[in-house]
């Protein structure tokens, strides 16, 4: 084996370190618009409103998340670069009518009153920001797809320097807004959440100039038709809609439990810590899909890295969750009240295995995208709903438990269903590589 295709952890650190640093950006974006919202005029109808919008737009753009780990998998020669790249464009096209069929009068009225029975104030201004939000799908589209061939070549910190154009414009345009134009709150924010998407797609399309003529001097790899990239997709995109599904699931379901009002509130002080964590999981994805290459010693070594990782990101969640470190997070940092900071200790630190499972997942996701087996992951996605469902049910109308403690356990069970599911596929594709079963 050569130097170049060899896999050291110095290597697998290196390209992961960028990814899970955009992650960790990513993740202040919603508490700082949400502050900035806050502080402005009419901060309840202008932060639903702006809550609203935002689920519109992620709903929409579902089907292009996954083109990350498509470009990351499939883009091996400028034919299949070209070929990925037209899918890509074509679904930008297809999501953007999708969102102008939305904003259409007739549908967003039959959308906004009847289907989610919005005030009427909080409708107008919903509409007004998600019309800011229509670039918003496709730019996703296409930062992701450029990003997919940056980490194909691994230059992922180029795909943090992207993220960091996304956060500094981001909240440039709210501030600038802020102090300087008497805009409603929610246009504020889904201003600046546009702004910072588009100026990181740009971005990024700059920082991969040259990577597609580079893939005009790799040799033909194998020939990928529209059809296959279709069947490869599918799965992936379904999955990301499926995903999508459970947190308004969830947010209902507190809604009928007891001590609601207070679960709502504490839920997603909980869920946003234990995300700062979890994103070292959903970093390692697209790394580990660069450096499978069916080799039994690389395979051990990529293995051994996400094990480490899932620990490490679930010993640092343990020693806030079970120290007086999560009183200081939920009082001083997160701001609760002492009742609710004090209802937010349980369900943190029954949620706190979390981060070696979303580790796991992704790795498990990582050998199956790299094997092409992408319809296993679709059934995984739908156990882990199913099983979410469940667990809140008999949580909630059997025990009664409190909402927010029904959901964290909820959540987990659900995410170890789905693990476990994924145990099957993932043995099956390692044994056809000759990584299991073979010598």
């Amino acid at each position: 084996m050569s130097a170049e295709s060899s896999v050291t952890y110095r290597r697998i650190f290196r390209l992961w370190v960028p990814l899970a640093a955009t992650w960790l950006m990513m993740s202040v974006e919603g508490p700082f618009l949400a502050a900035v919202i806050a502080r402005l005029d009419d901060s309840t109808f202008n932060l639903a409103a702006y809550g609203v919008a935002f689920a519109f737009a992620l709903i929409v753009e579902a089907p292009i998340i996954m083109i990350l780990s498509a470009a990351t998998a499939l883009v091996r020669d400028y034919e299949s670069f070209r070929k990925l790249r037209n899918f890509s464009y074509t679904l930008n096209v297809l999501i953007t009518i999708v969102m102008l069929i939305v904003l259409w009068e007739p549908v967003f009225a039959w959308l906004s009153e009847d289907v989610l029975v919005l005030p009427i104030p909080v409708a107008a201004l919903t509409h007004r920001a998600l019309a800011v939000l229509l670039p918003w799908p496709a730019a996703i589209g296409y930062r992701r797809f450029y990003q997919g061939l940056l980490i194909r070549a691994e230059l992922t910190r180029r795909v943090a320097y992207g993220t960091a154009v996304r956060v500094v414009s981001m909240a440039g345009t709210a501030l600038v807004l802020y102090y300087f134009f008497a805009l409603p709150g929610a246009l504020v924010g889904t201003s600046a959440l546009s702004a910072g998407v588009v100026l990181e797609s740009i971005a990024t399309r700059l920082m991969a100039l040259g990577l597609p003529e580079r893939l005009r001097s790799e040799p033909a790899a194998e020939h990928l038709s529209y059809r296959r990239i279709v069947d490869f997709y599918a799965p992936l995109a379904l999955t990301s809609i499926i995903s999508l599904a459970v947190h308004p699931l969830v947010t209902f379901s507190l809604g009928q439990s007891r001590l609601a009002l207070e679960s709502l509130a504490v839920f997603p002080v909980v869920t946003s810590l234990t995300f700062i964590f979890r994103s070292m999981g959903l970093s390692y994805q697209e790394v580990a899909i660069t450096l499978l290459d069916g080799t039994r010693e690389n395979f051990r070594r990529i293995s051994w890295f996400a094990a480490v990782l899932g620990t490490v990101a679930t010993v640092g969640l343990l020693l806030i969750a079970f120290t007086p470190l999560a009183g200081v997070w939920f009082r001083q940092v997160s701001g609760l009240s002492e009742e609710l900071a004090q209802l937010s200790i349980l369900p943190l630190q029954l949620f706190s295995l979390i981060p070696f499972f979303s580790v796991l997942i992704a790795y498990q996701r990582s050998i199956l995208v790299a094997g092409r087996q992408t319809r296993p992951i679709t059934v995984a996605t739908v156990v882990e709903v199913v099983g979410i469902v469940t667990f809140l049910a008999v949580g909630i109308r059997a025990f009664d438990l409190v909402g927010v403690v029904a959901a964290v356990i909820a959540l987990l069970g659900g995410r170890v269903l789905g693990n476990t599911y994924m145990m099957f596929p993932v043995y099956f594709v390692l044994r056809s590589a000759g990584i299991y079963g073979r010598r």
